[in-house]
C-alpha cells in the first residue's frame, strides 16, 4: 500500500504531501455525459439543445406516413401511356431472353419482379438459335380507376406471336410502379 493511500484525503484543490515528498492534487473526475433533460425542457424550455438528446416524437406519428411508401398523384407523374408502351416491350424482351431482368427491378414490385426473373431464367435455357426480330408494341390502352392508379393493357407482336399484357401501375414515391402483371 502506498503512502498516498494512507494519507487522509485533503480538501479539494489543496496540495497534499505524501510520505516520499511527492506533491499531488486531488480532483473530482469530470462529468463526461451530458445532463439528461426532460421532454418539456427540450421542447418548451430555454435549455439549449443537447447533442445526445434526439427531439423526436416516436408516439405521435404513424410509421407508414413517415417511412413507408408515399402515394403520388397522377398529375405529378409522367404520361402513363408512353411508359406502359416501353414497359410492355421490355417485359416481352425479358421473358423471351433478349434483355436482362434486373433492368426492371426499379419499376416493379418485388412479387412481380420475381415472376419476371423466373420466366427470364427459363427463357435463357430454351433460347432458340438464329436472329430474332425485336418486339413491337402495336396498341396501348390506359384506364385510370383512381388518382395515382393506372390499369393498362398492351398488344405486343414478338417473334411471330401476338401477346397481350395487362398491368396495374401505382404512383409511389414519385414514380410508376408495376404492382400486378399478366402476360397472355
Amino acid at each position: 500500500m502506498s503512502a498516498a493511500a494512507r494519507t487522509p484525503a485533503p480538501a479539494q484543490g489543496s496540495p497534499s504531501v505524501a510520505g516520499d515528498g511527492d506533491t499531488f492534487t486531488v480532483r473530482r473526475i469530470p462529468q463526461t455525459a451530458p445532463r439528461i433533460i426532460s421532454a418539456d425542457e427540450a421542447w418548451h424550455g430555454e435549455q439549449p439543445y443537447a447533442q445526445d438528446a434526439l427531439a423526436l416524437d416516436f408516439f405521435g406519428a404513424r410509421d407508414d406516413e413517415d417511412f413507408g411508401r408515399q402515394p403520388t398523384r397522377t398529375s405529378l407523374l409522367p404520361d402513363p401511356t408512353a411508359f406502359v408502351g416501353r414497359l410492355a416491350q421490355a417485359v416481352v424482351e425479358i421473358v423471351s431472353g433478349q434483355r436482362p431482368a434486373p433492368q426492371l427491378i426499379r419499376h416493379t414490385a418485388p412479387t412481380v419482379y420475381s415472376v419476371i426473373a423466373r420466366q427470364a431464367m427459363v427463357a435463357g435455357r430454351r433460347r432458340l438459335p438464329g436472329p430474332r426480330r425485336p418486339a413491337v408494341v402495336r396498341r396501348v390502352r390506359v384506364c385510370e380507376p383512381a388518382d395515382g392508379i393506372v390499369e393498362a393493357c398492351a398488344v405486343v407482336v414478338a417473334h411471330g406471336r401476338v401477346r397481350a399484357l395487362a398491368l396495374r401501375l401505382e404512383g409511389l414515391d414519385g414514380r410508376w410502379l408495376v404492382t400486378a402483371l399478366t402476360i397472355g
